[in-house]
């Protein structure tokens, strides 16, 4: 056997042509055939079988062609291609498209998923993790390309969103849409959206953005909205309802919303078609209480319903979330009397201190704790006491456990079971929420200012939860996180192969040890024999300080690589 490249020329265009032929006897007469179109080949693996062919008579040969193979151990491959192998699969790589841009998204989306951190880390991360040559980048980049992407990411972001919806449903439009917001302390007063307002992270004195996650009835991600963060839950709503029957293209939809998010404005401008389920606050649960709609004897560990004007309301009460919220407030009691034993016992102790201040941070303590509708404390010669009045506890407790879920659905559409079954999926957004603000994604804190460059961060964590969600989903059997086992595919380095004589390089992958391999075969995934060696440049503008830390997956990489 052997190679022939044939070049032929139609007017101002050459065409080329690799053949994989050989000779052979027929009827005492020396024939050739092909036998294979090599032509979309790589230089590479054309230089690979041109190698084989001269030793073929001793294959063995080329394991100590010491002189005639370099080999020097290359980037980590195992991560980076598992995760782009998920992205394709969820149709991610298609929808940011092939061009420079679209691969630069998708290292940004690869990168969020095996270790977070700024634009600058994600190209740091980019010299230890093959990502020009799993994602065939022709050309190298920096931090600022990282930057401008997203801006690009901003403003293609509702194609994205698209494209990926009806990779997913087609012409099937899913009929129920989950909602809720959550927000994201800042770094710095710069941000186009930062603002204060009601700050779920527990960072007092730091403005924030608020965030919007629309899921579809599974719990996948379809779309992500960045507000400013003053912004109250309830005007985020509609920009939701007119996104789900514009862009998608839904019109007989029920959106779920947490409670406090969809009241009477919200609902008048829903359009036709447009149903939802929510649930109704504690302070609303006691105005039907009083106006007679709704009954304390209602409330059983069964679901029960009750119908008044066009609106139904399915009511029950969670023995289990009782008791956690009775232990609270007898939780809340203890730490009370135990901070008020130790500013006795400082007055006690110093006959000079003022009282008067010792019961005004007490009573900031109790309002702190929220317990000062049935408790006060009071100074009775130089002595603060706590005071509880028992019936204001004991009404405290009425309405531990209970819950009251709010639609204008019909009974023939939805039954109670389904209306509560539905309010109970939000717990996915919420799974999404605390994904993308802890060890997973870290969405916060944000580092960026300008409006497109929030907007990119933020649809960049929507995509990375994507994979995340897949990879838990399907190593969910083994006793590893998602980011344990991302780990654990990151030592799977390359080797760089290098043939005396030849200009090409490769990366030859080995096989990866078992429990690699187990994660791999779990989601369907095989790893490259090799790859081609791209030798793209990525390069940082900023040297790296000295108290800079390694990416976590850089920790793992203290094991050698060596051909299979």
């Amino acid at each position: 056997m052997h190679i022939v490249e044939n070049k032929s020329k139609s007017g101002k265009k050459i065409y080329r042509s690799i053949l994989l032929r050989e000779s052979y006897r027929e009827d005492g007469k020396v024939k050739k055939r092909t036998i294979a179109n090599l032509s979309n080949c790589t230089p590479q693996e054309i230089g690979a079988i041109k190698l084989a062919l001269n030793h073929k008579e001793d294959l063995g040969e080329l394991g100590s062609l010491s002189e005639s193979v370099e080999l020097q151990e290359g980037l980590s491959v195992g991560a980076v291609w598992c995760v782009s192998q998920v992205a394709r699969e969820l149709g991610i790589e298609e929808a940011l498209g092939k061009d420079f841009q679209g691969k630069l998204a998708m290292w940004q989306v690869i990168a969020r998923v095996i270790d977070q951190g700024s634009r600058l880390s994600a190209v740091r991360l980019a010299q230890v993790h093959a990502a020009g040559d799993v994602l065939d980048m022709k050309r190298g980049f920096d931090e600022n390309d990282l930057y401008g992407n997203l801006a690009w990411l901003a403003e293609n972001q509702g194609k994205i969103e698209q494209k990926l919806f009806e990779s997913r449903r087609g012409e099937k439009k899913p009929k129920l849409f989950l909602y809720d917001v959550t927000s994201s302390y800042l770094e710095g007063e710069q941000n186009h959206f930062g603002e204060y307002g009601y700050n779920r992270d527990g960072k007092k004195g730091k403005k924030q953005i608020v965030i919007g996650l629309l899921c579809d009835e599974q719990g996948e991600a379809v779309s992500t909205e960045v507000f400013a963060g003053n912004t109250q839950d309830t005007q985020t709503f509609i920009p939701q309802v007119r996104k789900v029957a514009e862009r998608f293209g839904c019109k007989e939809v029920t959106i779920v919303g947490d409670r406090g998010m969809i009241k009477t404005l919200q609902i008048e401008q829903l359009p036709e078609g447009f149903h939802y389920i929510t649930a109704i606050t504690k302070p609303q649960i006691e105005a039907l209480i009083n106006k007679g709609i709704l009954q304390l004897g209602l409330f059983e560990d069964k679901l029960c319903e009750i119908k008044e004007g066009g609106v139904r309301y399915v009511l029950r009460r969670n023995p289990k979330r009782a008791e956690e919220m009775a232990e609270s407030r007898l939780s809340k009691m203890r730490c009370l009397g135990e901070f008020i034993e130790k500013k006795n016992g400082y007055l006690g102790d110093h006959p000079m201190a003022s009282v008067s201040k010792a019961l005004e941070k007490a009573k900031e303590k109790l309002k702190s704790l929220r317990i000062d509708t049935w408790v006060q404390i009071k100074e009775e010669e130089g002595i603060l006491k706590i005071e509880r009045d028992e019936e204001a506890m004991k009404e405290e407790g009425f309405l531990d456990g209970c819950y009251v879920i709010k639609t204008d659905l019909k009974e023939d559409e939805a039954d109670k079971l389904l209306v509560h079954d539905r309010y109970k999926d939000l717990t996915e957004v919420e799974r999404a929420f605390r994904d993308c603000k802890t060890v997973n994604l870290e969405v916060h804190p944000v580092y960026v200012r300008k409006e497109e460059s929030t907007r990119g961060h933020v649809f960049v964590v929507m995509l990375a939860y994507m994979i995340i969600r897949r990879l838990r989903k399907a190593w969910e059997g083994f006793d590893l996180t998602v980011e344990g086992g991302l780990e654990q595919l990151a030592t799977v380095c390359s080797m760089e192969v290098k043939v005396k004589g030849q200009d090409t390089r490769c990366l030859k992958i080995p096989q990866p040890r078992e429990q690699s391999r187990r994660l791999l075969e779990t989601l369907k995934i095989k790893l490259p024999g090799a790859l081609p060696k791209r030798a793209i440049r990525v390069v940082t503008r900023k040297k790296p300080s000295r108290t800079t830390k390694s990416p976590v997956i850089l920790r793992h990489f203290s094991s050698f690589c060596f051909f299979a």
